[in-house]
């Protein structure tokens, strides 16, 4: 489990395809306190750590994974938003983050605002891809608040020292980014779902 709060930020330095397997090198300042085994989110994307070499560590990617989120088009050079998963009796700043992308999203456009920055991401719509305003979102790794919300479409604020330590002022517009959708709220949208049909009402 992770809570959204960056923790560092880590580049890919390796890149190596090993069947429908891609196995990616990143460079990162607390490559030295890990294990293999560990989990660390990746824009996002919760991986397991496999190997460790000094200041460089390896996580696997599977076909799966690179279907589902942006890892499969990231180039040596990429910058991710780093994250540990979170520590049993830790503070929870941010809100319960799987690790899990459901979809990736598109940067469509960046409004600075005098010393902050809104940003709106476009996403397909789906029923269990829903915000909410002041609900929670998880934008390439970062929990954020949403500002305000439509089908396939959600906007959400930026405070300087997130802008400065974290890759969303490296992000350009229509880049993908990796979206993890609030998970009570997933659930809820399942079991509604699941109750329309069963009333033969319909439901997706």
């Amino acid at each position: 489990m992770f809570t959204g709060i960056i923790e560092a930020q880590g580049e890919l330095v390796g890149v190596r395809h090993e069947g429908t397997n891609v196995h990616l090198d990143v460079r990162a300042p607390f490559t030295p306190e890990l294990q293999v085994d560990q989990s660390v989110a990746h824009d996002g994307v919760c991986l397991t750590v496999v190997a460790l070499n000094e200041d460089v560590y390896t996580v696997t990617a599977i076909e799966e994974t690179l279907a589902k989120t942006h890892l499969g088009s990231c180039k040596i050079g990429h910058v991710f938003n780093l994250e540990r998963c979170a520590v049993v009796g830790d503070r929870i700043d941010g809100h319960i983050v799987q690790g899990h992308v459901d979809t990736t999203g598109s940067l469509a456009s960046v409004d600075e605002r005098d010393g902050s920055w809104v940003l709106t991401v476009e996403h397909p719509v789906g029923p269990e891809w829903m915000t909410v305003p002041k609900g929670s979102i998880a934008l390439s790794g970062i929990s954020l608040t949403v500002v305000d919300s439509a089908p396939g479409r959600f906007t959400v604020a930026i405070i300087p020292y997130t802008w400065e330590h974290t890759n969303l002022h490296r992000t350009p517009l229509g880049a993908p980014m990796n979206l993890e959708f609030d998970v009570m709220g997933k659930y809820v949208a399942r079991l509604l779902d699941a109750q329309l049909k069963a009333r033969g009402v319909g439901g997706a």
